[in-house]
Parts: structure tokens; sequence; C-alpha cells
């Protein structure tokens, strides 16, 4: 790949910026003089001021309120019975079911829909994809005989060999989601086969788990342990700095994609103005600059047929995998707390 610099996306990031202000509580929008709050998670270095900036310029008056990933699903939830902003982007699938369950959502379809996979937002039409990000496995550059799927990891040939990051973060547990999916079981424990359970507790108990400050990505790169877990723009900012190159691993079944949507929440007076913002900021010179500007990978493809060729080769080396997001919503804590609590060493 070249070596472009791409800034990483912050999708699957824990955001530590600051809780923003909401001013006004009322869900009525009245005292807001048609003023759109909008919620992120993918707000921080910059983007809630240039997307404020930018916003305003096109007519928009918004206020952009910055909130952690692992919170902001919550907060919608929280505030279903007094809906303080009029529409969230940034979540991912899983989060977006879990708003979707509790009928926090308009259903609506924006202008550039066309221009997107709708296969990774929303069949129902509550929510729409923005930006993606392919989770993969990096691996060392001169790794001969390279594993082509999570599963061959299993081998004695790799104990000890990769590295899986700690599932206190999402790129780690919706990987995890990845691989369970393969085997579903609507007879089996928390919708899994007895087969799919051995495999992730024989993945797990035969690759090293992530230790916090260590470098797993040099161990990648000097071979010590030549395979990893990474998002898609950590795989290009590593070998921007790093100026090293990856082997991707590209199993058959696809990789999981984490898709940053954007949807309008239910219960404020604002609804068409902020589809009016919806279709804006999802248009392809709107995600073009948003992309030039922080490195994103845009799902409206007329934005990423102007993207830089090393994230084109990235999102060409890999295919989406097929995932139920709305059952692995359902599942996804369960399998994590029965991971860590049986499975990891």
């Amino acid at each position: 790949m070249k070596k472009e610099r791409v800034l990483a996306m912050g999708l699957c990031a824990v955001m530590t910026m600051s809780l923003a202000a909401c001013s006004g509580g009322n869900s009525s929008n009245e005292e807001g003089g048609g003023q759109l709050i909008v919620y992120t998670n993918s707000g921080s270095d910059g983007r809630d001021a240039w997307l404020k900036e930018q916003a305003a310029e096109a007519g928009f008056d918004v206020e952009v309120v910055q909130i952690p990933a692992g919170d902001l699903g919550n907060r919608i939830i929280s505030e279903k019975n007094n809906v303080q902003a009029d529409l969230v982007f940034g979540l991912n699938n899983v989060e977006f079911e879990k708003l979707k369950a509790e009928d926090t959502m308009e259903k609506w379809e924006p202008e550039w829909k066309d221009e997107v996979d709708l296969s990774l937002g929303d069949p129902d039409g509550y929510y729409y994809p923005i930006v993606i990000q392919p989770l993969v496995n990096i691996m060392n550059e001169n790794l001969e005989n390279p594993p082509q799927d999570y599963t061959d990891l299993l081998s004695e040939e790799w104990t000890d060999k990769y590295t899986i990051l700690g599932f206190g973060g999402g790129t780690a547990k919706t990987m995890l989601a990845g691989l369970l999916v393969r085997y579903q079981d609507p007879e089996g424990e928390l919708g899994i086969s007895q087969e799919g359970w051995d495999v992730v507790k024989q993945w797990v108990q035969n690759g090293h788990m992530e230790v916090s400050g260590e470098d797993y990505v040099g161990a990648v790169i000097d071979g010590s342990r030549p395979i990893c877990e990474m998002w898609g723009s950590g795989v290009l900012q590593n070998e921007e700095e790093r100026g090293a190159n990856f082997q991707i691993m590209s199993p058959e079944v696809g990789v999981p994609y984490v898709t940053e949507q954007i949807a309008i929440l239910k219960g404020r007076n604002n609804t068409e103005k902020a589809i009016e913002f919806a279709n804006w900021f999802g248009s392809a010179e709107v995600q073009e600059a948003w992309m030039n500007q922080f490195g994103t990978i845009p799902c409206n493809e007329t934005a990423f047929a102007a993207a830089p060729e090393n994230v084109k080769e990235l999102v060409n080396s890999v295919h989406q995998q097929d995932i139920n997001w709305a059952f692995v919503a359902e599942n996804l804590d369960a399998w994590v707390e029965k991971v860590e609590l049986e499975f990891v060493q």
C-alpha cells in the first residue's frame, strides 16, 4: 500500500472528550428557534467544530454534542420520554439495533440512498451508513503460508503467534461476534452451537490476549508475534507512521464491517430540518470533505471514488461479512461475559 497519510477514524475508539452542554431541555424545540441538536460519538479531534462551521455555511444552526460511544446509546434511551437531540450519527449497527428496539428513531429515506450500500444499514429504514471500517487481522509482510481465516489459527502452528485485543474494546467485541455468528444455533447456549463455543475457546486459548501497554503492532512488524487484530484506519495509520507493510487476512466468509450510521430521533419538532441536515451531511460533496479532513472511509460511493489509493486498496482487499446485527445486539454482552469468565486464562 502507498504511504499516504490517513488520519485514524474514531469509530470504535472510546472517546474521552467531555460532554458538551446541550442548551434547553424542552423537547419541542420552540426555545431553540429551529436549532438542531446532533448527538455523536465521532465528534472529537475537531470534528464537532468543523461540522458546526460547515453546517452554518450550508444554512444549518447545529449544536454538536460529543458523547463517548459506550454512553451514547444509553443516553438516548434514558431520554426517550424527554428527547433532547434531533439526530445522531457515529454509532455502529449493534448500538443502533438497541435504539431501534427501544423505538427511539423515525423511519426516513435519504436523498443519497442510491449512492451507498444499503446492506450496511437498516433494512427497515431507520438508520443509514455514513462511514465504514473493516476489522481485520494484520500479518507480518514476510509471513510465509499465512492463515486465511480465524479458524486456521486454531492449529498448533499458530500457538501464541496472534494477538486478540481486549474484549473491553469495540474492535475485539465485533471480531468475536464475527466468529460466533458463523455458528448460530437457536437451540445452543446464547444462540450459539457447542461447536461454535469450542472453536472460540480454542481460538482464545491458543492465542495471546492483549496486555495493557504492550506494542502488539511492533510484534507483528518484527515477527515475534506476527498476527494481530486491527481496525481499518489503524492499518493505514500504522503503515504510514512505522514505515511498514502488512498482509491482510481475508476470510472467504468476509470480515466484520463497523459502520457509522446516521438516524433521526423521534419526539422532536425539527424532524424535517433534521432530515435536511442528514441529506446534506451524507451527500458525496460533504462526505468527501469529511474524508479529506479526518481520514474517514466514506460509504458514499461517489465520495469514496476520490479516496487516496491506499484506502481503496485496503477496502478492496476484503469484503463484508453477512452479519445479523439484531442477533448480535441481543447477545453480545452475554457472549463477552461468557468468554471472559470461562475462556480467558
